[in-house]
């Protein structure tokens, strides 16, 4: 037998990854081929220097950057850093505390039971927190930051790591190696406790907390306005796709109420206070067929409809596609919830279109009109943004709770030439007709990828989290990675863009709410002593400063950048995934510093800084999910052989993934000397 082993074929990780081909069918330009054009039109590849002889040992956008790259300027941040690496827990910058606020299991309200792994039940899990947090916002109770609820999405659950006995260690034929064989874990047919655990263990927590005289953080049990929110929570439809026939099921034949929301990645707070929870890989959740000639079978085709990584088919009806062929419409959507009122029943905003939504981050443009940026999760997929019809009311907190039903959603071509336009995404106009499929502007919302696909919008590398900075007037878009590019460019000479890059958009005049604008890359990710990596970390940047996958990113209230990582490995870049803070003022961009790391298989979630940039709280998803490539563990990791236990490290319990609260030593700002 060989010592390889497999990772388990179950991991719902599998979805956050995105591990597949891509689904986008179009010609579409990709950014990949956007970005060599336009360096290669700044001249800087000349006489003999071709592009294929450049591409074979260094990034032409490095030679570029550089004589651009060297920090001549002083840095925002000041700090000592976090030195890089794998081990079994987490680690913050010298003179910071990282304390655990809330775990997996643990208990919310005053009545909530004890967290016992070994006989969880749906009905204990409703009144605890959540798994797999990864979002994490906070609105002040009174204008304080020390007062105030956090609001945390929990995306999925990795049952090999949170159930005991399901699992088991077993031998398989290598298929790479005929005679030889592997270990792989299988796990055990799925029960109906186990699915309601997973369900009640979904959606969100809104939670009161406070920070006491000794400047700890702690959760208020008995907060009036603590709520769980999960996969089976009653909600509505609103916007133009509320009532639509596509929406209507057997239970809901109005099509304007659904239960439930599900892997709910990144999100934001809007300014009226409300909590934005965004859909991503909702195909995973969907089993069953279609017959090819169904209507919707092309639709869930483009979106990965059915992916059955999860057993809830076989216990509820309206995740099976044979029974229920519109259920999977009724998700993939921006859910607004009125934290203020824990009676409030949570709204899915369909007028921000359909798609594997990362995150719904928001800005107040110069005109009043709210801009929220999203990006979808997917290889070779789009950034959007949608602008309110209406403008916001900061004396008028009823007047706001309606205005993501109306307004203009867009998508983003980026031109060679550095500049991007924003293409609206309206029935009737261009392509999107009763000609192409499209019967209403409900249509365009349902099928928005597909409406995105025939206007030319830009194929992306995984757009995660997209951020607006009313500091300096620029959005950040996070490009995990793509390693599924087929060709080299001169920008990318990697096949496989596996360590991803941000792009900069700067928007026409400094108003979000423009439709063209420039774009540039901020930053193309990686180890820059690697010189065919080709990666723009500045000359000031250390041996642990750069970073991989960026994923999630906050902008602080000085404007400055903060960005996790998700996908960085012991094999692949010798460090778990991480908080960076990264510099974008003329003079030291793009230098970056590590601040924190997460424990080995985690991802590094979040980040938010309070207002007062006194604590910034980090989530900490799907530790002990990997170590097999660790040389601490070397091999798969499951319940009741955990590659860490963190953050407990106690036999009885197993890896919890939790939420932390950053704090300074002594008091004082995040980050700052």
């Amino acid at each position: 037998m060989t010592e390889r082993v497999t990772r388990p074929s179950f991991t719902t990780s599998q979805l956050e990854a995105a591990d597949g081909p891509g689904l986008n069918p179009t010609e579409n330009a990709t950014m990949g081929e956007i970005i060599a054009a336009r360096f290669s039109r700044r001249g800087f590849l000349r006489g003999s220097l071709a592009v294929s002889a450049i591409a074979a040992t260094v990034s032409p956008l490095a030679i570029l950057t550089a004589n651009e790259a060297h920090a001549g300027g002083a840095s925002r941040f000041s700090f000592k850093e976090v030195e890089a690496g794998v081990d079994e827990t987490h680690h913050v910058a010298d003179g910071y505390d990282a304390d655990v606020l809330l775990r997996w299991g643990d208990p919310i309200f005053p009545d909530s039971p004890a967290f016992d792994p070994a006989a969880q039940t749906a009905d204990k899990q409703r009144r605890q927190f959540g798994y797999n947090n990864d979002y994490v916002g906070y609105i002040p109770l009174d204008g304080s930051s020390s007062h105030g609820l956090l609001v945390v999405n929990h995306e999925y659950t990795n049952e090999h790591l949170m159930f005991p006995g399901i699992v088991t260690v077993v031998e398989v034929p290598d298929e790479d190696n005929p005679g030889q064989t592997v270990q792989e874990l299988q796990i055990a047919p799925a029960d109906r406790n186990r699915v309601d655990v997973e369900m009640a263990a979904h959606g969100g927590t809104i939670v009161e907390i406070r920070r006491g005289s000794a400047g700890k953080w702690q959760v208020v049990r008995d907060g009036a306005l603590n709520r769980r929110i999960m996969a089976d929570t009653e909600m509505e439809i609103a916007g133009p796709a509320a009532g639509d026939p596509r929406l209507q099921t057997s239970a809901d034949p109005t099509g304007r109420h659904v239960l439930g929301t599900i892997n709910n990645c990144a999100g934001g707070v809007t300014p009226w206070g409300t909590y934005i929870m965004a859909e991503e890989n909702f195909h995973g959740y969907f089993s069953g067929e279609l017959p090819a000639d169904h209507r919707e079978a092309i639709n869930h085709a483009r979106y990965g409809v059915p992916d059955a990584a999860y057993a809830w088919a076989q216990f509820y009806d309206r995740f099976d596609l044979s029974k229920e062929p519109n259920e999977p419409n009724r998700f993939g959507w921006v859910v607004e919830v009125d934290p203020m009122d824990p009676n409030s029943v949570p709204r899915k905003r369909t007028a921000l279109g359909r798609m594997k939504h990362e995150g719904a981050q928001n800005i107040v443009a110069r005109d009043g009109r709210v801009v929220f940026y999203l990006g979808d999760d997917e290889r070779f997929d789009y950034v959007y943004k949608f602008v309110t019809a209406g403008t916001y009311d900061p004396d008028d907190r009823a007047a706001n709770m309606n205005l993501m039903d109306e307004g203009t959603l867009y998508v983003a071509r980026f031109a060679e030439d550095g500049t991007m336009e924003w293409l609206p995404l309206v029935h009737g106009q261009g392509p999107l007709t009763a000609e192409n499929g499209f019967e209403s502007q409900a249509d365009v919302l349902i099928e928005m990828r597909r409406a995105a696909d025939l206007l030319g919008a830009t194929k992306m590398d995984r757009p995660e989290d997209i951020e607006p900075n009313g500091a300096n007037g620029r959005v950040y878009v996070m490009l995990t990675n793509n390693t599924r590019r087929d060709e080299a460019d001169a920008a990318n000479p990697r096949v496989e863009n596996a360590f991803g890059h941000i792009i900069e958009i700067a928007e026409a005049d400094g108003d979000f709410a423009a439709t063209t604008g420039t774009w540039e890359v901020l930053l193309q990710c990686g180890d820059p002593a690697i010189a065919e990596v080709g990666a723009t970390f500045s000359t000031e940047t250390s041996e642990n400063g750069w970073f991989g996958m960026p994923d999630n990113c906050a902008v602080d209230a000085e404007g400055r950048l903060w960005v996790s990582t998700d996908g960085n490995s012991p094999s692949g870049t010798g460090r778990t995934d991480g908080l960076w803070a990264l510099d974008t003022a003329d003079g030291a961009r793009p230098t970056s510093r590590l601040f924190f790391r997460v424990p080995v298989g985690a991802e590094m979630c979040g980040p938010l800084p309070t207002p007062d940039l006194e604590t910034m709280f980090v989530a900490v998803q799907h530790p002990a999910d990997g170590g097999e490539d660790w040389d601490g563990f070397g091999r798969v990791s499951y319940y009741e052989d955990l590659s860490t236990r963190w953050p407990d490290f106690r036999p009885d319990m197993p890896t919890r993934p939790s939420v932390l609260a950053i704090t300074r030593q002594g008091g004082g700002k995040i980050g700052m000397a």
